[in-house]
């Protein structure tokens, strides 16, 4: 019997961009980029099909980023310059979806986050992905 998970609300921080988005394991994909890209946007994504997102609206005001090999596909609201989603190099048969974006989900909810290394990318090494660290977080 295949595994069900709920749709979740998702939109960017002026609200043009909404969708509904199901993960493929919940939350329990979630993790972060050390690429020079990712390092910079600093967010942490959880795994998506490409079938498993629906857009409720704005679809339209997003904008596509790529760079280097070109299979990543960055996307943003081009109102408020939210990164909402991408289809990954590591598996473009998925997307990563920023938690931020979910509703009711915080980036500080997550104790410990598992950082891929993207600087010697899984795609580009026989070994597979590589871990290159673990980002934590510690209320005061």
């Amino acid at each position: 019997m295949e595994k069900r998970t709920k749709n979740h609300l998702a939109s960017c921080h002026c609200g043009s961009v909404e969708f509904e988005v199901q993960l493929t394991d919940e939350l329990n994909t979630i993790r972060r980029c050390s690429c020079s890209y990712c390092s910079m946007r600093g967010a942490i994504a959880a795994s998506a099909q490409l079938d498993g997102i629906h857009f409720l609206k704005g679809e339209s005001d997003l904008t596509l980023y790529q760079f280097n090999t070109k299979t990543a596909k960055h996307f943003f609201c081009s109102v408020c310059g939210i990164y909402t989603h991408h289809q990954r190099r590591s598996n473009p048969n998925q997307f990563g979806i920023n938690v931020s974006c979910l509703e009711g989900v915080s980036p500080f909810d997550f104790k410990e986050v598992v950082v891929n290394d993207g600087i010697n990318h899984p795609s580009d090494a026989a070994s597979g992905p590589l871990i290159a660290g673990f980002l934590c977080f510690r209320k005061s």
